[in-house]
């Protein structure tokens, strides 16, 4: 009678153990999920709003050398401040993109894993047919990524050096001076706007993908 009781008592300990195991494997699963989608919204509000940062610290640029500047101490402060915010903004970005690498290659690979177990050839091959559509589309975001991060620290780097060159000469003949940089560096905010347009993109399919069917 002991044995038996014994015996039932190992066999509940397995299966609650086996329970357990299977349950942690779905959850992990869901995780990597959901730890992939958390990196593209990320990326995306950051994104979105790098964008308006680029806008609004170009016109604080242009206001300051602007001729006939009446306050030019403000028009300083509020250049000095916006570039801040943009370069503050512009490193969240970077550091987003860089996880949302790590964390969509942890989910396809073990997603491919996962896909081998299944037992059922329709299942398994759904599985691949997703993994597949869904890469390609991820791939979209580092493919038009490309050059952005160079572009970004070569042009906060021109900013911030205007910002050092007008807080040691802050009078009309000093913005005179650095005009025609100031003009060029506007100018090239521009293009990297331009250049971070084809991510936003790529990852608004990567979203009309996954929430289509909410």
């Amino acid at each position: 009678m002991k044995n038996r009781v014994r015996s039932l008592a190992f066999l509940t300990i397995c299966l609650l153990a086996t329970a357990s195991f299977l349950g942690g494997c779905a959850k992990t699963g869901m995780q990597r999920s959901v730890k992939a989608s958390n990196s593209i919204e990320q990326v995306d509000t950051e994104m979105r709003k790098m964008l308006t940062q680029i806008d609004t610290t170009a016109a604080s640029l242009d206001a300051v050398v602007s001729p006939g500047q009446s306050d030019l101490k403000k028009s300083f402060t509020t250049y000095s401040d916006n570039v801040a915010d943009l370069e503050k903004t512009g490193d969240k970005v970077l550091k987003y993109m860089a996880e949302m690498k790590v964390n969509t290659k942890e989910y396809f690979t073990e997603w491919a894993k996962e896909g081998d177990t299944y037992t059922n050839p329709r299942l398994r091959e759904l599985s691949q047919e997703r993994q597949n559509k869904l890469a390609d589309i991820y791939a979209q975001v580092p493919a038009a990524n490309e050059g952005l991060k160079e572009s970004y620290l070569a042009y906060m780097t021109d900013l911030k050096e205007i910002q050092m060159y007008l807080s040691n000469d802050l009078t009309q003949n000093g913005v005179t001076s650095v005009t025609p940089i100031a003009q060029k560096s506007v100018r090239d905010l521009d293009k990297l706007k331009a250049s971070m347009r084809p991510v936003i993109y790529a990852l608004d399919e990567i979203k009309a993908e996954l929430y289509s069917g909410k």
